[in-house]
């Protein structure tokens, strides 16, 4: 496999250092790396980014999570290893990732219940999140990005 193109956050001036700004003030907003990383992996399997997966499931492995929660998450709603509030931030990923997929893109049943587990700060980050690792999603699913073993070396996962 051969990407398209050089991956335009890293090849367009400023993008990736604007998309790592934004990174940095979602990791301000209170919620924990785990429940981002997880929602950051569910986002990235549904949109098919095998880049955005593998980077998310070593973060995953960074920060600590165990590999069944990890291998679980495509069925969190059947695994018993997620809590009330990473379930809350999972659906909340699945449907801001989905917006097409329903006349009411992020129904109220979803919001009010990741409303019940985040204050206002840490749905504005989580939020944020789930719409900037659908950028990524997007910008490496158009052009063909590949995953490997290079992404172990990214300074975004030495970060974590």
């Amino acid at each position: 496999m051969q990407p398209r193109l050089k991956n335009p956050a890293t090849s367009l001036p400023g993008a990736l250092e604007a998309m790592q700004a934004v990174h940095k003030a979602i990791q301000k907003g209170g919620v924990p790396p785990g429940i981002l990383e997880l929602t950051n992996l569910r986002a990235s399997q549904i949109n098919g980014c095998s880049v955005c997966v593998d980077i998310h499931t070593r973060s995953l492995k960074k920060v600590g999570e165990k590999d069944e929660r990890i291998f679980c998450v495509s069925a969190w709603r059947e695994a018993p290893y997620y809590s009330e509030k990473e379930r809350a931030a999972l659906a909340l990923a699945e449907a801001e990732s989905r917006l097409c997929d329903r006349s009411d893109p992020v129904p109220d049943e979803v919001w009010n219940e990741a409303a019940r587990h985040f204050n206002e700060a840490e749905l504005s980050a989580l939020v944020t999140s789930i719409g900037l690792i659908n950028l990524f999603n997007r910008i490496n699913a158009a052009t063909r990005q590949i995953g490997g073993e290079w992404i172990a070396d990214l300074a975004v996962l030495k970060a974590l």
